[in-house]
């Protein structure tokens, strides 16, 4: 049970610093698209008509913005990093098909955007995977104990 929760509070802490630390990086490096929402209205990050009907460089640098941060992984990766924490305090195993499409989309992800540092969200999702087949591991053994009594 300490392995487990162990495995699940490691992988949890790698999703929870690469989305973090993703969306740190973004607002050093576009901090003036980030305030300029301010000034326009959160709303104007991404609209959904342009006044014009032309992309501008400006408006382009807004969507990338976005999709570069609160619209990317970033986030929903934090909220799984943070379940992840939080089941694991509680002793729940995370089912194995979670760290699996984590694994996957991370291998693609990392593949597809070299170099990058999704491959360490490969290493989260392994680490469910692992910590999901010792909860299976445990139960096949508790059934056996009762198969014996």
């Amino acid at each position: 049970m300490k392995s487990r929760k162990r495995l699940l509070r490691w992988a949890s802490g790698i999703m929870l610093v690469l989305g973090a630390g993703h969306l740190s990086l973004l607002a050093l490096t576009a901090w003036e698209s980030i305030t300029g929402w301010v000034d326009r209205g959160v709303w104007a990050a991404v609209p959904l008509m342009l006044a014009d009907g032309a992309e501008t460089v400006e408006s382009f640098r807004n969507s990338v913005t976005f999709w570069a941060g609160p619209g990317s992984f970033a986030v929903p990766l934090i909220l799984l990093g943070c379940l992840t924490w939080h089941l694991a305090g509680r002793g729940v195993a995370v089912p194995a098909g979670i760290g699996w499409g984590l694994a996957a989309w991370c291998a693609l992800g990392g593949v597809l955007l070299v170099p990058s540092p999704y491959f360490a969200g490969v290493i989260a999702g392994a680490l469910v995977i692992v910590a999901a087949r010792k909860d299976d591991r445990s139960g096949a053994a508790r059934e056996r104990e009762m198969d014996l009594a």
